[in-house]
């Protein structure tokens, strides 16, 4: 599948998986492409400030990953997300919302642990993490956007435009920031 990936889409893919192993979680989301994306500069001639993206991405994290058009949802049903997300925090600690789902242990990561044998992935830091579904989406719709537009390769253009054509707390953190599908397409394709 990634025959057609430039080199800096390959970089994304791989960053993101850096990414989740980074954080401890157990697959690579949607969130960890735009990260990757943000660590190699692909949306600096946007203009885009990576500290304060990255800055709300946690904030939606810290929230559960609820996003902006979830919080007023519930709003307008009476429910106070914030006030929710202080007392599980003063509960559970804080981010509590945002902790990484544990990791499935496989019967040989049991084994290795009952032998008193570290996992190899675990030495090496090479431990397989799976993507998403949302984030596999996001890489067959970059192939979809590359094809509709003619291209022979799948870019980083292609992979932010297949993130901000999905709903959810990704788009919504780019859009507030000013990147919406157009402004991406018309500042990144020149």
């Amino acid at each position: 599948m990634f025959e057609r990936f430039t080199r800096d889409a390959r970089s994304t893919v791989t960053g993101a998986v850096t990414e989740a192993r980074q954080t401890g979680a157990a697959t690579v989301t949607e969130e960890h492409l735009l990260l990757s994306l943000l660590a190699l500069g692909a949306l600096d001639p946007l203009g885009v400030d990576r500290t304060a993206v990255a800055a709300d991405l946690a904030a939606a994290r810290r929230r559960g990953g609820m996003s902006r058009a979830d919080e007023e949802a519930l709003a307008g049903l009476g429910i106070d997300l914030t006030e929710i997300v202080t007392r599980i925090e003063e509960t559970h600690g804080e981010g509590a919302l945002a902790a990484p789902a544990p990791r499935r242990r496989t019967l040989g990561a049991s084994l290795r642990s009952a032998f008193g044998r570290e996992g190899a992935d675990d030495r090496t830091g090479s431990r397989h993490v799976p993507f998403t579904q949302g984030s596999k989406k996001v890489l067959e719709q970059s192939l979809r956007i590359a094809l509709g537009r003619k291209d022979n390769h799948i870019g980083t253009l292609h992979l932010l435009l297949a993130l901000l054509s999905r709903p959810g707390t990704v788009s919504e953190v780019l859009t507030d920031h000013g990147i919406t599908y157009n402004t991406a397409e018309t500042g990144l394709a020149a």
